[in-house]
């Protein structure tokens, strides 16, 4: 008991910076959710049970056109599929006689930050630690999303528009670094901010909906790219070592 209190303790202060910036995050896409015509509640319930920021944007982007329940299913399905993979090689790192609620629980709760932080710690993984990882940013995540939508509400609208803003300037944040290390990552995302605006502004393609437009294109330009350029094994096994 005292090895398991431990090491959730452990959890709990790796857990506390991830945390304190999923709930500057979240205040912008709570002001998303409040476009959408989300309240607070259902904001905190949209980030409790997504935690996912790309995935979260992309639904409310949906929900703010009045898209179908399926466009939605697929937009999250495709923004959050990177997470299949995080939870696939974290599976290696837990005791094969880990209890599948553990591993259903840990798995709910893998978000890029997380993933890095349990996985780069040296031996076999035990839920205690990641329980206490993911217990503070779960929190701050619903909460800073509750609040950017109660701020969405209470603020004139020229503020909202500039929180707003700041969600963008995450997605830079997530999207630049990795640019400028991978050259073949950089043309790709200029290629994909290149064809979704040549199918905003072409015939017949531009009638579709937004997130029918965003589910094409993903699809068609990562299935392009892990063709033509795979990721070699050696690298993959360095990033989960």
């Amino acid at each position: 008991m005292n090895t398991k209190r431990k090491l959730f303790q452990e959890g709990i202060r790796d857990g506390i910076p991830i945390g304190l910036g999923y709930l500057a995050v979240s205040f912008s896409l709570g002001v998303a959710a409040k476009n959408a015509g989300l309240n607070a509640l259902q904001g905190f319930l949209v980030s409790f049970l997504n935690l996912a920021s790309a995935g979260e944007y992309a639904g409310f982007t949906v929900i703010a056109a009045n898209g179908p329940y399926v466009e939605i299913m697929l937009m999250t399905l495709i923004a959050n599929a990177r997470y299949l993979l995080m939870s696939c090689a974290l599976s290696q790192r837990f005791s094969p006689k880990t209890a599948l609620i553990h591993r259903l629980f840990i798995g709910y709760a893998i978000t890029d930050e997380i993933f890095g932080v349990t996985i780069s710690r040296p031996g076999m993984l035990q839920p205690a630690y990641n329980y206490g990882v993911m217990a503070l940013p779960i929190l701050l995540w619903s909460v800073g999303t509750s609040l950017g939508v109660i701020a969405g509400n209470l603020l004139p609208l020229r503020a909202v528009s500039a929180l707003s803003v700041a969600l963008y300037g995450m997605f830079l944040a997530v999207i630049i670094p990795p640019a400028r290390k991978n050259k073949v990552v950089a043309v790709l995302i200029l290629i994909s901010f290149a064809l979704s605006f040549a199918m905003a502004k072409l015939p017949l393609v531009s009638t579709l909906s937004g997130g029918t437009r965003t589910i094409i294109l993903t699809v068609l330009i990562a299935g392009l790219a892990a063709l033509l350029f795979p990721v070699p094994q050696q690298d993959e096994e360095d990033k989960i070592s």
